[in-house]
């Protein structure tokens, strides 16, 4: 395939496919993203990308950006953020996805963490970045995109040399700098190698089945994030070894779905759990089997809507299991019959992967019997084509390889025939249309409202989003039943201030109590067993309106 054989980097591949078909679409805006955006709609060709990804080579190159640099990018999912990508991928920059939705106390650690010293923001961002990594204490520069959407303003200097600037990038250079919620609070900085990248790519063009790519023909399609590990390193790197052409919708929007679907000419489909759900509910259409989708590639449908959706649109969704930690190193999918639709069955490990499942004694689990899901490549190095570590946090790297398996927190279990069925998560993160959520950084922020003395977050099961956020609240001081509406109102919009819209509660439920250990310590499990039950309470206001995407 044409950036398939010799690539060292996500650049190099991307040229080496740019070189093959230069006339052939590399990405299509669709007109509902376009007109979101304020871009032109219609397709960019690999040889007219390829142009201006040099063009801003050049500009990063002469303002001494290079080989262990970190840079933001604050672009959403607008074609821009590609071609700042390969540009500064070029040099050994890694690059930062910085969600618009984060607010200022995530941008501050966002900044400071990963160290970045440059972000190319949306026109408008750029003063509230600055201010964030003012207040994290680092050397940092904000630059804006012009009106065309592409090329930026006058571009700083770099603040400081870059750290390897006499080593030309290679595989083992850190390609990107992804943040994935966990347990312990704050996002943990997943550092993902060009071998990273160019293995979920790879992986994905060649492993078949009725997963089959065909080489410079496939129009895949997602409205999932930059910031996240499905769009940018599978749907974006299978386009790239492949020459395929990447649909990058700005976000999942039901009732043009369709139409986007039918327009760009999509030939795959990337989807969340949530989005088979909306698409369902819509009345049934002659026009409903009218597109081009040979397979839809995704996680988390609800297995009372598999079958149906397959049946009603007529295509099949292929059921997959992945971490961003993991990338394709260990990326299970349902790419053969049979798939056991409507199990919630990701099929069965590849060759290049071992897996182990540890019941909660520590022995292996028996079949039917539900364990921990570990991990690991096959061959001398475990962690081949997996992250490279959590950024500043060894000990978390090391924790989550303990024994040579890494530990993915995911409980499943095992048929007689081999075959992996998702059965829970046995961390503590909430899941929310695909979001990660860490109901530890939701806590520490709820626990800053005056009224509030104590906070616990657990999810709570919701049909369109599969998890919803659930905070059981109590309060400083007695309060009136009359007054609770308010008073969760306010708690929420305080969140909003500080937190991704997704991450604030969507219930609000006022306890005399939280469940905790003799140590003080919440109880998770009974705390995940009151969320269940406490939505239909009277003491629980629900809040789900006020949570919308901000502007």
């Amino acid at each position: 395939m044409s950036g398939m054989d010799s690539a060292r980097t996500v650049y190099q591949a991307f040229v080496g496919s740019a070189a093959h078909g230069p006339a052939a679409e590399f990405l299509y805006t669709d007109s509902v993203t376009a007109d979101t955006y304020g871009i032109a709609p219609g397709p960019l060709t690999y040889g007219e990308a390829a142009r201006q990804v040099e063009s801003l080579r050049s500009r990063y190159r002469l303002a001494g950006y290079g080989h262990g640099h970190r840079v933001g990018l604050l672009l959403e999912n607008r074609p821009a953020f590609f071609l700042h990508w390969f540009a500064l991928n070029s040099l050994g920059v890694s690059v930062v996805p910085i969600s618009a939705e984060m607010r200022s106390a995530e941008w501050t650690y966002l900044i400071g963490h990963s160290q970045m010293c440059l972000a190319v923001s949306l026109a408008g961002r750029t003063a509230d970045l600055v201010a964030a990594a003012r207040d994290a204490g680092v050397p940092f520069a904000a630059v804006s995109l012009h009106a065309d959407g592409v090329d930026v303003g006058d571009l700083p200097s770099a603040p400081m040399a870059a750290p390897a600037a006499r080593v030309a990038p290679d595989g083992a250079t850190e390609c990107a700098l992804l943040y994935t919620s966990g347990t312990t609070g704050k996002p943990k900085g997943c550092r993902l190698s060009n071998d990273y990248f160019l293995n979920c790519g790879r992986w994905y063009a060649q492993v078949g089945g009725l997963c089959a790519v065909r080489p410079h023909r496939e129009r895949v399609i997602t409205p999932l994030p930059l910031s996240h590990m499905n769009a940018m390193a599978c749907s974006t790197m299978m386009a790239v070894v492949s020459g395929g052409c990447i649909v990058q919708l700005d976000r999942f929007h039901p009732a043009t779905w369709w139409q986007s679907v039918r327009d760009s000419r999509a030939s795959i489909v990337h989807y969340l759990g949530v989005m088979p759900a909306m698409l369902l509910s819509a009345p049934v259409s002659g026009a409903d089997r009218e597109h081009a989708v040979r397979f839809g590639f995704g996680a988390g449908v609800d297995p009372a809507n598999h079958r149906v959706f397959e049946e009603r649109f007529g295509f099949a969704l292929l059921e997959a299991w992945a971490m961003t930690e993991t990338g394709a190193a260990a990326t299970i999918i349902a790419n053969h019959e049979p798939r056991h639709v409507g199990t919630k069955c990701f099929g069965r490990p590849e060759a290049f992967v071992q897996t182990r499942l540890v019941n909660e004694q520590g022995g292996d689990a028996a079949d039917e019997e539900p364990g921990e899901l570990l991990v690991r490549s096959v061959g001398p190095d475990p962690r081949r084509h997996f992250f490279s570590g959590y950024l500043k946090d060894e000990a978390a790297t090391e924790e989550a390889w303990a024994d040579g398996w890494f530990h993915t927190g995911d409980v499943v279990r095992r048929d007689a025939q081999g075959n992996l069925y998702f059965v829970d998560r046995k961390k503590n993160v909430i899941r929310r249309s695909g979001e990660n959520i860490s109901a530890v950084e939701v806590e520490s922020v709820l626990n800053q409202h005056p009224q509030v003395r104590a906070a616990a977050v657990a999810a709570t099961p919701d049909p369109l989003r599969g998890d919803e956020v659930l905070a059981c609240i109590v309060t400083r001081t007695v309060l009136p039943d009359s007054q609770r509406a308010a008073l969760a109102a306010d708690i929420v919009a305080h969140t909003l201030k500080q937190l991704a819209y997704f991450k604030a509660p969507g219930y609000v439920a006022f306890v005399d109590g939280l469940p905790l250990t003799l140590s003080q310590k919440i109880q998770r499990a009974t705390l995940r067993e009151m969320a269940i039950r406490l939505p239909t309470q009277a003491n629980c206001i629900d809040m789900r309106a006020m949570k919308k995407r901000q502007a």
